[in-house]
């Protein structure tokens, strides 16, 4: 007989992420101190007593980790210094730009602190992505130069947020130069090895589990720049990141075929950094323009809202109908006969930037933005979500998926004579495309969304009043049982409760529809006879492989409170949901669910 302890101490269920806290109540030194428990890096013991799988997947759903250290406001002017030069004609820049007000720290003197700007953990919230995936996939970053500390700060960046080594040695990072050769590298160069620092960590955020290949081009001319592309495609890579670009011009055409006409290869590059305007190579029509936005931490059903990046007349993210490229024939915006730029777009504003470690070009720990940080993003994203098909030219994935992204409708990045060139609104609009991703569903293959979706609820028997009927569970875990209130009619499902070593579990498999966005919702209550700050009893939420959530009796609070989890990167499979709750061998914790949704929008 189970024993109802509703008395006793309740303490609040955590959000998973923390409300941001204003910029100047950042340390000097932009660094806020971390939770102890995911201070440092991980410990060799760690990381050989799991797979690297099951350590990033912890690293990136771990809640010490979501904490976001913000950096300031979105638009908001913050002093940077732009890391390449300005491009001259046939030449390319890179976009990076890094902070300057706050102080660079090497990782040896902030030990238990955190660095400022988002995180791995941060970037997989904000844009609902799967914590496994990757596994087997290839990236590569084409850029100028040769970073001569690229795989140690990598190594940095990664242990720093509990992420698996990618070294040399394991095979999952290797650097090349534009002919291929791991030996005979490019000329060393500050500023570029800035952007490859920026590049080869934001592909690790993304994509913990992909293979990286840094490929370094002997100078910052467009054929050298070229040739490393067509090697990094020769080399194996799906996907490859070009996070540089500069001014039109009409021979540029040319160098499409020669250089980005790679079917079978999620090619992204930056939109660029100079407000509104259209740059190459983003206006090819063989790749994904990425855009950028100002990301910040917001009380709705996200956790996050994002505008169009957007500083000043000369900076922000660029967009703008191409003056040569032909328009793909997946482009249907009416206002720009040849192609248009941006496809999506990912975070770029500094003021809201991402965290990256460089000793090179940098001093540490430093915080940057600019569209060289969405390109690396959105290629990550694209790994995340498969091989792409054979034949594709991957930039029309979203224009199939338009409900599997966060469309960003505010803000502009200059003024236009066409609106939506240089201004957000619902839908397609140039400084952001059709928006940032939510899930990997809108960079698939799969069969189209085409931008409708029928909104249905999915479950069966959401609330448990037709008894066991459709979910599979352990014996009585559903119940009319008085000893825990539903929350809405007679029936809940009860697991746990008993005050000695037990385990409960309740699932149901749902099939998601292609092209549409899915929300998985739930009552929770947490009623427990533990005290104290350990984690007896744990209830564990997963989708398939990918672990939810995990809650325990440290949560326990009176009430229901409904959770939500985006379903989205599952569009077009079939997936199970599943709780499953461990009780140790005394004192009782119930985990009582109710009221279940799988939401399709």
């Amino acid at each position: 007989m189970r024993v109802s302890r509703t008395g006793g101490r309740r303490r609040s269920l955590p959000r998973l992420l923390a409300v941001a806290l204003p910029a100047l109540a950042l340390s000097v030194a932009g660094f806020s101190a971390a939770p102890a428990a995911s201070a440092g890096p991980a410990t060799p013991a760690a990381s050989h007593a799991t797979s690297p799988t099951t350590q990033n997947h912890k690293a990136l759903t771990d809640p010490d980790r979501q904490t976001f250290h913000p950096t300031g406001k979105a638009g908001q002017k913050v002093p940077t210094t732009h890391l390449c030069a300005t491009a001259h004609p046939g030449q390319a820049s890179c976009f990076a730009q890094r902070r300057t007000d706050i102080k660079q720290r090497l990782a040896s003197a902030v030990a238990a602190a955190t660095p400022s700007g988002l995180s791995p953990a941060n970037l997989h919230s904000a844009y609902s992505l799967p914590s496994t995936g990757g596994s087997g996939m290839t990236v590569a970053v084409v850029d100028a130069y040769n970073d001569p500390n690229a795989e140690a700060d990598l190594g940095t960046y990664r242990s720093t947020y509990g992420l698996s080594a990618c070294t040399k040695a394991n095979g999952c990072f290797k650097q090349v130069s534009q002919t291929g050769s791991t030996t005979s590298l490019p000329t060393n160069d500050t500023g570029w090895a800035g952007e490859e620092a920026l590049d080869i960590d934001m592909v690790s955020a993304v994509c913990p589990n992909c293979k990286i290949i840094l490929v370094e081009a002997n100078s910052a001319n467009d054929t050298d720049l070229g040739i490393a592309e067509n090697e990094a495609v020769s080399l194996g890579a799906k996907f490859v990141s070009n996070s540089w670009g500069g001014a039109e011009a009409s021979g540029q055409t040319t160098e499409d075929t020669q250089y980005f006409k790679h079917p079978g290869v999620a090619i992204t590059v930056s939109s660029g950094d100079s407000a509104y305007g259209a740059e190459y190579p983003a206006t090819s029509q063989y790749v994904t323009a990425v855009g950028g936005t100002a990301l910040t931490t917001a009380s709705n059903s996200r956790g996050w809202s994002e505008s169009v990046w957007h500083t000043s007349a000369t900076e922000g993210t660029g967009s703008g109908c191409s003056a040569y490229d032909p328009k793909p024939t997946w482009q249907t915006d009416t206002g720009c006969a040849k192609r248009m730029e941006a496809d999506v777009s990912a975070v770029a504003d500094p003021a809201t930037g991402v965290a990256v470690y460089d000793t090179y070009g940098g001093s540490g720990w430093a915080v940057y933005g600019g569209t060289s940080a969405s390109a690396p993003i959105i290629a990550g994203v694209y790994a995340l979500a498969g091989t792409p098909g054979a034949t594709d030219y991957p930039a029309q994935y979203p224009y199939s998926h338009t409900v599997n992204l966060n469309d960003v409708t505010s803000g502009s990045n200059g003024s236009c004579s066409t609106s939506y060139f240089c201004t957000a609104r619902a839908g397609y609009d140039g400084p952001t495309g059709w928006g940032t991703p939510n899930g990997t569903a809108a960079f698939t293959s799969g069969g189209g969304g085409g931008g409708t979706c029928t909104s249905a609820q999915l479950l069966g028997n959401p609330g448990f009043e037709s008894g066991s009927t459709t979910w599979t569970a352990s014996s009585g875990v559903i119940n009319s049982d008085t000893g825990e209130a539903a929350h809405t009619g007679s029936y809940k499902a009860w697991l746990d409760g008993y005050g000695s070593s037990h385990t409960d579990t309740l699932s149901q498999s749902v099939t998601v529809p292609a092209g549409c966005r899915a929300s998985f919702t739930f009552y929770l209550h947490i009623d427990t006879a533990e005290t104290g700050s350990t984690a007896y009893d744990k209830l564990t939420v997963t989708a398939g492989s990918t672990t939810l959530a995990t809650y325990s009796n440290v949560n326990a609070a009176s009430g229901y409170t409904q959770k939500t989890f985006d379903l989205s990167s599952f569009a077009g499979q079939t997936v199970t949901v599943k709780f499953s709750g461990v009780e140790d061998s005394s004192q009782q914790t119930s985990f009582v669910v109710d009221d279940t949704a799988v939401t399709t929008s």
